[in-house]
């Protein structure tokens, strides 16, 4: 079949730009920089996994990296936080297709962690503590929730987590933000850091919303360490130890150890108000881990830095997640499979890989590349 459009780099770059612009509340105004170089300078350098220092000294007519980064940290106070998180929950709603369905979708919720090494009172602040990991206990805490539909994998909501925050608080915020959006979950899926009682109670009892959260296995003798026995899985009922009750599904598997001998390994889930059996809970859950694959891609799509700014990391995590959104949508709207049936996409034609290539090249040819630097000698003298 012979198509009448395309979709160019050009597009690609315009829809991702003005996304951007629209939701994002970043400005320029300088002799030389301006708003849109400040963000073509950010989506070279998250296309590119650079510093926006690499990205600036790559680029033939840009402003000097120090200039740009004043006006992005002068945008990017840590006071304002919970505004940039506004500003990024509307651009990552820019990326809903307007034919998705809305109802009974099924959402996974999850927690991410980004390691941060600023030393200072008011920085520590606004971090988190946590397992040491990469050389440093602080992170860049952020939640999001994601939504699963067809081919469609969108995160549509992130809060940037403040030390003491409860888990129950987070999780009412992202399940409000995707309601104000108009989703309502089938299946609400949760990671292992929203095993506890009292967002147990809260699925089940307040908003009677079907649920399966993963919940880690403890204790020596007793606790959920107890149940771990036999050779098959199976469900039961479990108290916990303020008295709460609930079901859980253990499921039994056979993992490879270093020698390569299978040796067995359990699995505990708690189940919400479905009536499955663990192996069914198991597969299911299983569709969850495309929220690990959406970090997977937002570490292909993010800029670096080694800025001790909380605020400006989390905008460059915002910015990745934006950008994958904007992917996503358009591989939907224009990589439609010709085909009989529903309507599927056709995956090899617009990969993550041509969408990052579509973003470098239009800002390389709007800007110049560095292609020769100076040399004290001539190169045909002892090259050729």
């Amino acid at each position: 079949m012979i198509h009448p459009y395309e979709l160019n780099a050009k597009d690609v770059h315009a829809c991702a730009l003005q996304t951007m612009k629209k939701h994002l509340k970043l400005e320029a105004h300088g002799y030389v920089c301006h708003t849109d170089m400040l963000f073509d300078v950010l989506l070279k350098a998250s296309a590119e996994c650079s510093s926006v220092e690499a990205a600036c000294a790559d680029l033939a007519t840009v402003a000097d990296s120090n200039t740009q980064r004043a006006y992005i940290h002068l945008a990017l106070p840590i006071e304002e936080l919970e505004s940039q998180e506004q500003q990024a929950n509307a651009a990552l709603a820019e990326g809903i297709p307007e034919s998705m369905g809305r109802t009974g979708v099924e959402i996974a919720i999850d927690f991410h962690d980004e390691p941060f090494y600023g030393k200072t009172e008011e920085l520590r602040a606004v971090t988190c503590a946590g397992q040491a990991k990469k050389g440093t206990t602080h992170f860049v805490r952020i939640a999001t929730a994601y939504v699963i539909w067809r081919q469609v994998r969108l995160t549509l909501a992130v809060h940037y987590v403040l030390p003491g925050e409860a888990t129950l608080d987070i999780l009412k915020m992202l399940l409000e933000r995707l309601k104000q959006l108009g989703f309502s979950a089938k299946v609400l899926y949760l990671d292992k850091g929203f095993a506890a009682t009292p967002i147990v109670e809260y699925l089940e009892k307040e908003v009677q919303q079907p649920a399966i959260i993963a919940n880690p296995i403890r204790g020596k003798t007793g606790g959920t360490k107890a149940l771990c026995h036999g050779r098959a899985s199976y469900t039961t009922g479990y108290t916990f130890a303020n008295g709460t009750t609930a079901t859980l599904a253990m499921k039994a598997s056979l993992v490879p150890d270093k020698t390569g001998k299978k040796r067995r390994k359990w699995l505990s889930f708690i189940v919400i108000l479905l009536d499955w059996s663990a192996d069914k809970v198991f597969q299911e859950y299983r569709r969850r881990f495309g929220v690990e694959c959406s970090y997977r891609l937002l570490r292909r799509l993010r800029a670096t830095t080694t800025s001790r700014n909380p605020a400006f990391r989390f905008f460059l995590l915002s910015l990745g997640l934006i950008l994958t959104n904007v992917w996503v949508f358009l591989r939907w709207e224009f990589a439609r499979l010709q085909a009989v049936g529903p309507r599927r996409v056709n995956a090899p034609l617009f990969r993550l890989h041509r969408f990052i290539k579509f973003l470098i090249r239009t800002i390389e040819n709007l800007y110049g590349t560095i292609s020769a630097i100076p040399t004290h000698c001539s190169p045909q003298s002892v090259i050729y």
